[in-house]
């Protein structure tokens, strides 16, 4: 085997633990609600969230995994150091914040990842300023399309549900939760699998081993769906706790809410081919849904952390795939 080959292994094995990483860190996302409203137990819910994680592979197409693979920095400069480079920074920065037990975005981390290692190897001119903008937009985007979504369909339910029994509403939504736990969770898998399917085809695409033009190779769409799930199954609890009990108190009904706004928040940025964080979606309708009780039932201390969490998610991913891009030129 030579020398290249090898690196070339090494680093979709470093994309795949990645992409493991993303799943075991954002089980949280796809099970917090459905825990936290005790309509199934932590061990279901991880192995619910992890079967649909994986068939969202045969669902949703690549538009994001093209984002990620030509859209961040200019694919031409890729190389193995950079692509070690960007994984080192969003592996390490998951890991601080899975210890913190902070719902940060691996897709914002993996981004900055990019940015930093495309910084060090070229300078600013190697970054694509529309890609990278439309990212930071829905930054933004995406956690107030969760909340807004979340709110009147909140106010719907509450007006459906209005003088029924306690009971009967929570057998009810109880089973629509696990409908919508399963369609958000679909679109955790196809989302974020996309992100990692796009690094390692950018990878075999500068190396010359995807020929003239880009692609997504089936293999690759099957390996990041079933090291997602593998993750997701292996769960996140820190996290869990942060997002199912730390930021508002969830019933079943408030779960299907908060589960359905970021669902549909994440099919439409999926299919727009944006790179989009499940997390900030999930947040923005967790939050959209305590918010229409009273806006004190919003844990907000611990909503302006995540936020601020956020904030530093991309530079901080960025400092890091930088600063060990320039220590494997050193070595």
């Amino acid at each position: 085997m030579d020398t290249e080959l090898a690196a070339i292994i090494f680093l979709v094995a470093v994309a795949l633990l990645f992409d493991f990483l993303n799943g075991m860190h954002d089980a949280a996302n796809s099970i917090a609600t459905v825990v936290s409203t005790r309509v199934l137990s932590p061990l279901q819910a991880v192995a619910w969230a992890a079967f649909f994680n994986f068939v969202a592979a045969f669902f949703f197409g690549v538009s994001v995994a093209t984002t990620i693979g030509k859209g961040i920095i200019n694919p031409n400069i890729v190389n193995e150091h950079v692509i070690f480079a960007a994984l080192a920074g969003a592996i390490v920065w998951n890991a601080l914040t899975i210890y913190l037990g902070l719902p940060v975005s691996s897709s914002h981390a993996l981004v900055g990842g990019l940015m930093g290692a495309g910084l060090a190897y070229g300078g600013p001119g190697t970054i694509i300023v529309s890609g990278v903008r439309k990212v930071g937009i829905f930054m933004v985007l995406a956690p107030l399309i969760g909340f807004f979504v979340a709110v009147p369909l909140m106010v719907g339910v509450l007006w459906l549900i209005r003088g029924m029994a306690p009971h009967t509403v929570r057998r009810v939504f109880g089973r629509l939760q696990l409908v919508s736990a399963a369609a958000f969770s679909l679109g955790h898998g196809t989302n974020d699998a996309q992100k990692t399917m796009g690094i390692i085809s950018v990878l075999l695409f500068s190396t010359g081993h995807l020929g003239n033009t880009f692609y997504v190779p089936i293999w690759v769409i099957l390996a990041a769906h079933a090291s997602i799930a593998t993750g997701t199954l292996m769960g996140g609890w820190r996290i869990v706790k942060t997002l199912g009990m730390g930021v508002t108190q969830l019933q079943p009904h408030q779960g299907f809410c908060a589960e359905t706004a970021a669902a549909v928040t994440l099919f439409a940025t999926a299919h727009a081919g944006i790179p989009a964080s499940t997390t900030h979606t999930i947040t923005g309708g967790i939050i959209g849904v305590g918010s229409t009780r009273r806006l004190s039932a919003v844990r907000w201390g611990v909503a302006g952390n995540i936020v601020t969490a956020w904030i530093l998610t991309m530079p901080g991913a960025a400092l890091v795939s930088f600063l060990t891009f320039h220590a494997i030129k050193l070595l």
